[in-house]
């Protein structure tokens, strides 16, 4: 059976796969024929697959989180690999295989993620910051065990948002120390708090997001982590028009830096500039990192990263 990150083109290959994703689309065809639009993956990497010629009970037998058994062929097409699929059925349990052998997870386990996290909030000296983020991690609740941080951009697997917050504050943690006048309390809890409310965001089961909540495409989890520290102060008494709730506000509204890209507010304060250019820095670098894991070595140039403006990246021969 091969691996995702085994496929090569052009080859025909069998292998065991979780559906992550799948659409229903028309061809521009006359008349129009229904086909599917597909992501497979597995502990590897994804691909992404068409299914042509779908039948009534095609769509009524494959689902996203479905495992399936597939024969393809794999083919280049803008550039990237995908898959045409010949042959598809569900998996058996006769095939001996189960759903968390195709689940990619955080290189360090959740256990190690959240004690790195409880143990910096445990660090912060201001009570007041300490007892906003407190609340909002209790809030979150389990969910930041295994939350992916994204649905495909970066960290988009199993505890993936605990340890995109993990290596921010390492980086964090440097920053601070290079630069003094930047306040450690506030680059800590708006590490920890930015990204917060993906978990309510986004729908995800396993590490793979199947689609975002209501809330989610009503508010968005950058609103959504605002309004929290709102509820912390409330619950804990303090004043809502205190630097203290407002800069953490602030800090969460402004991370994505630019109106296009999400963010209410620009950073205007240190503290939030450095936390913008700090979540850049690592989900960048977790694109690259992810793309040249997934891409076979025998491949000097990666597939292009839609997050890095659809770039590939160079394989130096070194």
């Amino acid at each position: 059976m091969t691996l995702i990150k085994q496929l090569q083109a052009p080859e025909e290959f069998v292998g065991f796969y979780l559906i992550k994703e799948l659409e229903i689309k028309q061809t521009n065809t006359t008349p129009a024929k229904d086909f599917m639009d597909i992501v497979l993956c597995d502990a590897s990497g994804q691909i992404s697959a068409k299914m042509w010629d779908v039948s009534a009970t095609d769509k009524e037998t494959f689902f996203p989180m479905t495992l399936v058994k597939v024969q393809g062929l794999v083919q280049t097409y803008r550039d990237r690999l995908q898959v045409k699929i010949g042959r598809i059925r569900k998996v058996l349990p006769e095939d001996g295989v189960q759903m968390t052998d195709f689940i990619r997870s955080a290189p360090i386990g959740p256990v190690d993620l959240l004690h790195t996290i409880n143990a910096v909030l445990e660090s912060i000296t201001n009570p007041s910051i300490k007892a906003i983020v407190s609340f909002c991690v209790t809030k979150v609740g389990d969910k930041l065990n295994h939350y992916p941080a994204a649905k495909t951009h970066h960290h988009a697997y199993f505890a993936g948002l605990a340890y995109h917050i993990v290596r921010m504050l390492e980086i964090g943690e440097f920053i601070c120390k290079q630069r003094p006048f930047l306040n450690p309390d506030l680059i800590k809890a708006g590490i920890i708090l930015h990204d917060i409310a993906k978990p309510e965001e986004m729908i995800a089961q396993l590490g793979i997001v199947t689609e975002y909540s209501v809330q989610g495409k009503l508010l968005g989890h950058i609103s959504m982590a605002s309004n929290w520290i709102t509820e912390a102060a409330l619950h804990h008494g303090l004043d809502l028009q205190s630097d203290v709730v407002i800069g953490l506000q602030h800090i969460v509204l402004s991370h994505h830096n630019l109106p296009e890209w999400g963010s209410p507010v620009l950073p205007q304060i240190p503290e939030a500039v450095a936390l913008h250019y700090i979540d850049s820095m690592d989900a960048k670098l977790q694109m690259v990192e992810d793309t040249l894991q997934v891409t076979p070595e025998t491949d000097a140039w990666t597939p292009m990263i839609r997050g890095l403006e659809n770039k590939a990246m160079y394989r130096l021969n070194l």
